[in-house]
Order: C-alpha cells, then sequence, then structure tokens
C-alpha cells in the first residue's frame, strides 16, 4: 500500500540542523514534513554529542572522586557499573529527542520516519523506515516546492576493519557498551578518538591510540595539543603519531593489531577497535541527479551563501555540505535555511565559529590562530594567560592551561582566541561575541569579568597582549 503527502517544505534529515530548520520554517507558516530514516535528534542527540558529553561527565565523576584525596575528602572503593551508567545516558537522550517530538507536534511538523530519496526535484519517496514506532508499510510518495537537505555525514570505513558492533566500533557503539573494555585500540586522534579515548582511559580502559599525522587533533593550534597529549600521558594512554594499523588478528577473546610507528613495528593486544578515522557525507542515496542537485568530489552538496544548491528549489544545511562539522554550525544553517525558504532574503554570514573538544582539558577556539592570521597577511600579536594564575581554576582543582589570543597588531581588533582548560567549552562564547562584533582586545580588557570565574582568564589573556598585566610577570620587550 503506498500513501501520497503534499507539503511546502520537506526536511530530509531530523539532527541538529533538520530539525531546527524544520521548526523554524513551521513558525513562519509553511506547511513542513521532516523525514528521518531513525530518530528525531540525528547523531548529534542520539549517538553523539550529547550521550558522549554525559559518558565524559560520568567518567570524570569518576576520576574526580578517586583524585579527591588532595582535598580532604578519601573516597574509598569506587566502582563502575557500565550497564547503569550506559542506562543513565539513555534517559538523557530519550528525554531530548522525546522534546523534538513535542515541538514538532506543537509547531504543526509532522515526522515521517524512512529512507528518502528524489524522483525529481519536487517528488520523493520515503520507504524503509528501521523506527521501532513506524508502522510497516510501502513507499510513501512527497510532493513539495522545497526541500532542505540535511542527512548528515557517517564514519569512514576501513577495510578489513568494518564496523560490526562487537570488536569494531564507531562512536555510536563505543557509547552504547555495557562493560569497559579493558584494552582499547582507537584508530584516529581526531576529536571521537580523542574524546572517546579519553573518557574509556578515566573508565579503566589500557587505551592505545594510532593517529596517521605528525599531531593529535589536526588544525588545532599545537601549543593547546601539547597540553592534551599531556592529560593523556597522565592517563596512560598510548599515543603513536605517524602511524597506522597495518594489520589485525583475531586471538582468541581478544586481537592483536600491528601498527607501524616510525621507529618500527609495535604489537599491540587490544579486546574493541574504535575506527574514528573521519566522515563523508550522506548523499549518495539521495538520487540527487533526478533533482538536478550537484555535489563535489568527495559528495558533498555544493551550495551559495543562502544554502542553495544548483537547483534552487533544494538546499541543504549542515555535515552534508561540508566540514567542519559542528552541529551548532549546522543549526545556524538551518535556520537560514528556513529563513530563506520563507521568503527572507537571509545569506549565511558567520564571522566567528565556534568548535569545542571535549578531551580533559577541554579546548575551545574561535577565530583565526597564530599560523591563520599570519597566512592571512597580518601583523600579528598574541598573549597568554595560564589557568594555574586564576582563582577559580586552583579553587577547583583544574588548573591545566591557558588563554591566547591573537589579534591584530595594527588596529588592536581580536582575530581569534584559543582555550585549553577547564571548562574551555563555556567560556568560548565572550569570545566568540567579540569577534563577531568586531571587538578589540582592548575591549575585553576593560570590559569587568565577574571574580572569581573562569571567564576572568579571557580578561587577564587581553591584559597581557596589552602589556599591562597583572596576576603574571611579562617581562618587558
Amino acid at each position: 500500500m503506498s500513501e501520497t503527502k503534499t507539503a511546502d517544505l520537506v526536511v530530509i534529515g531530523a539532527g541538529p540542523g533538520g530539525y531546527v530548520a524544520a521548526i523554524r520554517a513551521a513558525q513562519s507558516g509553511l506547511k513542513v514534513i521532516c523525514i528521518d530514516a531513525e530518530f528525531l535528534g540525528g547523531v548529534c542527540l542520539n549517538w553523539g554529542c550529547i550521550p558522549s558529553k554525559a559518558m565524559i561527565h560520568a567518567s570524570s565523576t569518576v576520576e574526580n572522586l578517586k583524585s579527591a584525596a588532595i582535598m580532604g575528602i578519601q573516597v574509598e572503593g569506587v566502582t563502575v557499573d557500565m550497564a547503569k551508567m550506559k542506562a543513565w545516558k539513555d534517559t538523557v537522550v530519550k528525554r531530548l529527542t522525546g522534546g523534538i517530538g513535542e515541538l514538532f507536534k506543537l509547531n504543526g511538523v509532522e515526522a515521517v520516519y524512512g529512507y528518502a530519496s528524489f524522483v525529481d526535484g519536487n517528488t520523493l519517496k520515503v520507504e524503509g523506515s528501521v523506527h521501532p514506532d513506524s508502522p510497516k508499510q510501502g513507499a510513501i510518495t512527497i510532493r513539495t516546492t522545497q526541500t532542505i537537505i540535511a542527512t548528515g555525514a557517517r564514519v569512514v570505513q576501513l577495510p578489513g576493519m568494518e564496523i560490526d558492533g562487537e570488536r569494531f566500533l564507531s562512536a555510536r557503539e563505543a557509547l552504547d557498551l555495557t562493560e569497559t573494555p579493558k584494552r582499547l585500540l582507537v584508530i584516529g586522534g581526531g576529536i571521537v578518538g580523542a574524546e572517546i579515548g579519553t573518557y574509556m582511559a578515566k573508565l579503566g580502559s589500557k587505551v592505545t591510540l594510532v593517529e596517521l599525522a605528525g599531531q593529535l587533533l589536526s588544525g588545532t593550534d599545537p601549543e593547546l595539543v601539547k597540553v592534551v597529549a599531556r592529560g593523556m600521558k597522565k592517563r596512560k594512554i598510548a599515543v603513536h603519531l605517524n602511524s597506522k594499523v597495518s594489520g589485525i588478528e583475531h586471538k582468541g577473546d581478544g586481537m592483536e593489531a600491528v601498527v607501524a610507528t616510525p621507529k618500527g613495528d609495535v604489537t599491540v593486544a587490544c579486546d574493541k577497535v574504535l575506527v574514528a578515522v573521519g566522515f563523508r557525507p550522506n548523499t549518495e542515496k539521495l538520487n540527487l541527479a533526478a533533482a538536478g542537485v550537484e555535489t563535489d568530489k568527495r559528495g558533498h552538496v555544493v551550495v551559495d551563501r543562502q544554502l542553495r544548491s544548483s537547483n534552487p528549489a533544494v538546499l541543504a544545511i549542515g555535515d552534508v555540505i561540508g566540514p567542519p562539522y559542528l552541529a551548532h554550525k549546522a543549526s545556524k544553517e538551518g535556520l537560514i535555511a528556513a529563513e530563506v525558504v520563507s521568503g527572507i532574503d537571509s545569506v549565511l554570514d558567520v564571522k566567528a565559529m565556534p568548535a569545542a573538544i571535549f578531551t580533559d582539558p577541554e579546548v575551545a577556539t574561535v577565530g583565526l590562530d597564530e599560523e591563520a592570521a599570519k597566512a592571512a597577511g597580518y601583523t600579528v600579536k598574541t598573549g597568554q594567560f595560564p589557568f594555574a594564575a586564576n582563582g577559580k581554576s586552583l579553587a577547583s582543582n583544574h588548573s591545566e592551561g591557558f588563554v591566547k589570543f591573537v589579534a591584530d597588531a595594527k588596529d588592536d581588533t581580536l582575530l581569534g582566541v584559543h582555550i585549553v582548560g577547564h571548562e574551555a567549552s563555556n567560556i568560548i562564547t565572550e569570545a566568540a561575541l567579540a569577534i563577531e562584533m568586531g571587538a578589540t582586545v582592548a575591549d575585553i580588557g576593560l570590559t569587568v569579568h565577574p571574580h572569581p570565574t573562569l571567564s576572568e582568564t579571557l580578561m587577564e589573556a587581553a591584559h597581557v597582549v596589552e602589556g599591562h598585566a597583572i596576576h603574571i610577570f611579562v617581562p618587558k620587550g
């Protein structure tokens, strides 16, 4: 049995870009259908951002309890019930995804579950849902005036190490484990590998991380990465840079990997392997050619500043249009796309796109780093302020890291802020606002910050750049 529906707008994908676009467009009076193959919230809410941060928080709680003796708090016999931890994580996810469902109802967005593909530029076919609550039915045909593609991206698979959910895991399976693996091999030292590797180490896993490049967290200021690397060393994570896994053999209940390193082959015993080597866009099953939608060589949909594809009636947002793969980037693009399809002459004009990495310590960045600023032709001045000189950092027993400012030496304009330290993700927003508004370093230095707070590190870093630091000594010249 088949069914036909009509809509002013169809959004394909209900992740942080898609569901935001659907709600915003419905608020503008459009009849909106949002399609997703699985669950509302997409990867971010179900298997990525939210569940990973829940598990990272839980693992940090374990670590903090074990190290509380330094503050005179003696805690004995700390144990971890991974199954209960997972169940708690699932309640957090369910609350948020359930909230999206309620918002859809309140705003008049219709949710349809299944895999969508274009029949032509204004017609979609939906079939094959794996959502447990979706009724078993034939294909659904949807006729629409406009479409927003928000299908996201998926992990890159490695030959011979394809994700099976048992021994070879993606982040999705790693966040659903009910037992802490005794030995975990992480392939990929980017954000996913570094975050999950760190939280597993906190729970007691013996973690080995293999990265093909010469640096962890590629693209991040090396000075910040050094602090993260020290945190990994403290947690006894073995890191192999400029290295790759050349082979894996099954050995009884476990595995044995051969890692080719600059110093020769190293054998690593492991029980689970986390594959975290990157992402590729989910576009190949959409039949984009039927809608006249062009992609680049990697499969990303090519869009203009209004997020319109080569077919003006089809827009695209989020990971499917390319990096950086950030949930908040997708949400911002979702708002812009919704305004465009509603007839508002909006364009994507973001000067400052912040990013956060939830390692320990955290990393948060916005704007240009020192190298990029110089490459862009700026005469650069920089300054750093250490967390070790901040009262709140010391009082909370988290003194690692620093705040680094990058500014235009000619007119004092703030170009970039780069933070490695406790709660860096919560501090970076002030810097993003400052850069978006064209603020100077002096603007932040002159702004009174409450004491004692971590946010004072921004004001103090500004004072360093301006040459009148108070709480650290900076030699003249």
